[in-house]
């Protein structure tokens, strides 16, 4: 039977002091809540405190200190900006408002189960793994607050139950897994599985209930049987019937291909003892008492689980010929597997004896994730890295030297070398796996040692980007590939664009300290910058003399004066010499401010304003060169602009969500979008209308659109 804590069987919520004695907490821990309680006691809102309870509730049961039992209780009203973090500093001091911050700081996580690429900001990311590796209790309220997110979407739409469940199973189930809680990663599962597979999970939980009874007498007998041998040879410990989880049952079903009733552990018990000693004697007495399944015996003492989880797991034959699943470990194991990272602060406060539950290494990968972010640029990488970094399927390979390296399922070579090191990686030729030579595509398996063949010179393919060739399958490989082609690019626009300017700068008698305004307005950060933007297109050679020409005129060390300003009509288009009149952004090219423009006298339907390369413009010009005048931009623009976006893409599920996140993202306005699917090419293509403010805006969503996993184009295009 799946187990429930007490806080669930509540029907409705009581008062506060009721609720918080039944927990017989400190009376340091009591103090600081009922200071908590005092600062909201001005929302007056029965909900909210509901939640705030239910998450002292649960981190109750973690045994987490005072500080944290606060900062659980404060986060909702914290979130809904119901109480300022200068007010909890006044009231309830430093080390909470820091750790409510640091709560606040985990909403990012949210945004990595269901945001595309491209989509989140790194510098959130960032302040989110710092928060967790800075004070990971953080991350522990933060997993309360999603139980009871959870619980409380029971009722709401289907959609706001999916999309919940959804991240819980994509981030913050495995985020708990890893950080050892296994009280929180069981319920986190099941939440999330009842949502997903109503069905699925209904099945399973009647079959759990339909001989429940029977099972219970069962376990009853098997339990006393075991204490009674156990005692025969003066080995203490407790021993107990183990609730089973549904949603680990279905995954063992899944895994295994098996039928509900050909499960060898809908019957489980736990044996806990105090020695490591003792464990492997209890492992004995069970098997020399009962016959045992070879395939089904793990000892994750010898070696335990990437979280650090140490256990004997056993099946074996009890009375009537039925299996039995036996968990045998110590005290201390036990403590670890429930609590994880939150065991930390017992061993901390005193609270029990020994080490230090394995704090160290159970966040170690976030600190090595915290090293590798300060070389990423794009947030997408980042993102997704963290969500390889969270989940079980992780393969374990070794250099020749014997070092240990944990890569994604289905890693390749490269991907290995990368994680050496960057220059490794960029130059690498060839890869052996046991002495012999493997493709670059080879996917490498736990235990595989590997060698990495380089040259002097790094050298790294293009083609190592092409998800369709399998070369790499990590986001932090693909990210430093990304990165090194990047500066190849920058030294040749590099310079191209000083070339660029010094012609021009020469041309109006100017120097390179002129253009300092300009590296500001660009959002750069130096003059190499600006000439990269220069050589490569992202800042046009107009658009940068226009701002130099625009500066006030009592810059001294601008020559130029500025010119009046001139209004446009509504479009914003300025006929020079001769102001504003009647014009229309021309549909085949649908400029936008920040494009070069020129303009077309058309037979009663005024100026139809086209872009300079457009063209359908250059045959007009060619067969009416009379008819062509010159346009500008005014300088009191304000207003959107229509324009078509083209897309291609690998067609894929959740391609049209990470686009529309885009766009949501960017703040663009939809007019309307057509999608067609060319199936045996897997290809999508979009086409959509939208509306945007000018050029850097436009630019800014290619960019975001090129970022998407699977986009091969995204570009301006015809109506």
């Amino acid at each position: 039977m799946v187990a429930t804590r007490q806080s669930h069987q509540l029907t409705k919520p009581s008062d506060f002091a009721s609720r918080i004695e039944l927990l017989a907490l400190t009376e340091d821990k009591h103090t600081l809540l009922e200071q908590a309680h005092q600062l909201c006691l001005h929302c007056d809102d029965a909900k909210r405190e509901n939640t705030a309870i239910e998450m002292v509730e649960i981190l109750a049961e973690l045994n987490l200190d005072a500080d944290s039992l606060a900062t659980a209780f404060l986060t909702p009203y914290f979130l809904a900006e119901k109480i300022s973090i200068e007010t909890v500093t006044e009231k309830l001091g430093n080390h909470v408002a820091l750790l409510l911050t640091g709560v606040s700081q985990m909403a990012t996580i949210s945004t990595l189960a269901h945001q595309g690429k491209g989509t989140v900001q790194i510098d959130n990311i960032r302040r989110m793994l710092l928060a967790m590796v800075e004070d990971v209790r953080a991350v522990v309220i933060k997993l309360a607050e999603q139980v009871c997110h959870l619980r409380d979407v029971k009722d709401a739409s289907e959609e706001e139950r999916v999309i919940a469940a959804k991240e819980t199973r994509d981030i913050f189930a495995p985020l708990a897994n890893r950080l050892g809680i296994g009280q929180l990663k069981w319920e986190l599962e099941d939440l999330s599985f009842r949502y997903l597979h109503p069905d699925t999970y209904k099945n399973i939980a009647k079959q759990l209930d339909d001989k429940r009874l029977a099972r219970e007498a069962y376990m009853e007998n098997m339990v006393a049987l075991v204490k009674a041998r156990l005692a025969e040879a003066g080995i203490e410990g407790e021993v107990y019937g183990r609730p089973k989880h549904i949603y680990s049952i279905y995954k063992k079903m899944a895994q295994k291909n098996y039928e509900f009733d050909q499960l060898f552990d809908i019957r489980a018990m736990r044996i806990v003892v105090e020695r490591l000693q003792d464990c492997y004697a209890a492992l004995g007495i069970v098997h020399t008492n009962w016959r045992h399944l070879n395939k089904e015996f793990d000892d994750y003492i010898a070696t335990p689980k990437q979280n650090g989880y140490q256990s004997i797991h056993t099946v074996v034959f009890g009375p009537e010929g039925k299996t039995v699943e036996i968990q045998i470990r110590t005290s201390e194991m036990h403590q670890d597997a429930e609590l994880g990272v939150a065991a930390h602060w017992m061993y901390k406060e005193g609270a029990l004896p020994g080490r230090g539950s394995g704090y160290e290494q159970k966040i170690s990968w976030l600190r090595k994730l915290l090293q590798w972010q300060e070389e990423v640029v794009d947030g997408s990488d980042l993102a997704e890295e963290l969500k390889n970094q969270v989940v079980e399927d992780r393969v374990y390979v070794f250099t020749p030297k014997g070092d240990i390296f944990d890569l994604p399922l289905g890693a390749t070579p490269l991907d290995f070398a990368y994680y050496i090191h960057s220059n490794v990686g960029h130059r690498c030729i060839g890869a052996k796996v046991f002495g012999k030579i493997v493709p670059f595509t080879h996917q490498l398996s736990t235990g595989d040692q590997v060698e990495i063949l380089t040259q002097k010179q790094p050298n790294p393919s293009r083609d190592w980007l092409n998800p369709s060739l399998g070369y790499i399958k990590s986001s932090r490989a693909r990210s430093k590939i990304h990165h090194w082609f990047k500066q190849l690019d920058r030294d040749k626009n590099l310079s191209a664009g000083k070339e660029i300017l010094e012609t021009e700068l020469q041309k109006l008698d100017l120097s390179t300290k002129d253009l300092a305004p300009a590296i500001e307005r660009f959002n750069l950060k130096g003059l190499d910058d600006l000439m990269v933007a220069v050589g490569a297109g992202d800042v046009r050679l107009n658009q940068l003399l226009n701002f130099i020409s625009d500066r006030e005129h009592d810059e001294p060390q601008i020559k130029f004066k500025k010119p009046k300003s001139v209004t446009g009509d509504k479009n914003g288009i300025v006929v020079d010499g001769v102001g504003s009149l009647m014009s229309h952004v021309a549909k085949c090219c649908r400029p936008v401010p920040g494009d070069e423009i020129i303009g077309y006298i058309t037979q009663g339907r005024g100026i139809a304003v086209h872009r300079e390369d457009c063209d359908s413009f250059e045959k007009l010009r060619q067969k009416h060169p009379e008819r062509v005048i010159s346009v500008s931009w005014s300088d009191d623009i304000n207003g959107s602009y229509s324009l078509t976006i083209k897309v291609e893409a690998t067609d894929r599920s959740g391609l049209i969500r990470d686009i529309s996140s885009v766009l949501a993202n960017e703040k663009v306005n939809v007019l309307n979008m057509n999608v067609n699917t060319i199936e045996d090419k897997q290809l999508a293509l979009f086409s959509m209308q939208v509306e945007v403010h000018d050029l850097s805006s436009t630019n800014r969503l290619l960019s975001k659109l090129h970022q998407i996993e699977g986009v091969h184009d995204a570009k301006r295009g015809h109506s």
